[in-house]
């Protein structure tokens, strides 16, 4: 991360983060003190961030009636909501996300349903299970076995990894979903046995990562409002009763959530660590 500018400014910085982030550059606010610090958290915006600060400086007034103009624009006004979604992902998001969904397509042909599954899944049992096959640890995460465990996991996928992958890069996003797949793949397979599948235990590792490194911070991209981070939380408990119809991986789910939140305590320091050594 590289800071832009501080300043005491509320207004000012304002109607600047929201100029910057609307020509697409990935910038968020922090508080220090009683000062304001304007953080760019991708560095290879840097040039045409301090261009486009530069031109702010100039004229904020012109600044402003673009934002408005573009926020009034037909194009911007009838923007359906799975546009704006759609554009929340990054090239690691869609890619995962396409995998997903050929994956499943592919286990409802009954020719193919079976070699799918048995070439993705993690093992009979954990004396075999085949390290000679790393994959197998992490392919699980690529099985869905109904259209509603697909669209609630892929939704919450390009919700939170987008949003991760468009602030933090495409490698970050990578290490995490290796991260949280392998902690939560090989503890659902150590408690629950090796028939489950899903990108569920990844979600919560997402979702774990959000709510540390975004805690108390309104403007980060990453924050989750208390609604949401209640209803992720209640699906969780929910699932350790007999209340909900279907099967879920429990385990997946937690070990998801506790590796997402031991990275995102990673992530929140590394980002603190730097801000304090400039």
């Amino acid at each position: 991360m590289k800071k832009l500018l501080t300043t005491r400014d509320a207004d000012m910085m304002g109607r600047l983060h929201r100029f910057l982030r609307q020509q697409g550059v990935p910038v968020t606010v922090s508080e220090h003190g009683n000062q304001l610090e304007l953080w760019l958290t991708q560095s290879s915006y840097l040039a045409h961030a301090k261009e486009l600060i530069q031109q702010f400086k100039s004229d904020p007034a012109a600044a402003d009636e673009d934002h408005q103009d573009s926020r009034n624009s037909p194009a911007t006004a009838s923007e359906s909501p799975l546009k704006k979604v759609l554009r929340q992902g990054g090239l690691f998001t869609a890619i995962y996300a396409g995998a997903v969904l050929v994956v499943f397509l592919l286990l409802l042909v009954p020719t193919t349903a079976e070699a799918i599954f048995n070439t993705l899944r993690i093992s009979d049992s954990w004396d075999e299970l085949p390290l000679s096959q790393p994959w197998r640890l992490l392919t699980p995460a690529l099985l869905h076995f109904s259209l509603l465990h697909l669209i609630f996991n892929l939704f919450w996928w390009w919700y939170l990894g987008g949003r991760f992958e468009r602030l933090y890069g495409t490698t970050w996003l990578i290490l995490a979903f290796v991260i949280c797949a392998l902690a939560s793949n090989i503890s659902q397979f150590y408690i629950g046995g090796p028939y489950f599948g899903g990108l569920s235990g990844v979600v919560y590792g997402l979702f774990g990562i959000a709510v540390v490194v975004a805690w108390q911070r309104p403007t980060h991209p990453l924050f989750l409002p208390p609604g949401l981070i209640g209803f992720m939380l209640i699906w969780l408990i929910l699932g350790y009763t007999d209340l909900l119809w279907i099967n879920v991986a429990n385990t997946a789910h937690t070990a998801g959530l506790i590796s997402g939140l031991v990275l995102g305590g990673v992530l929140r320091w590394l980002s603190e660590r730097s801000r304090m050594a400039r």
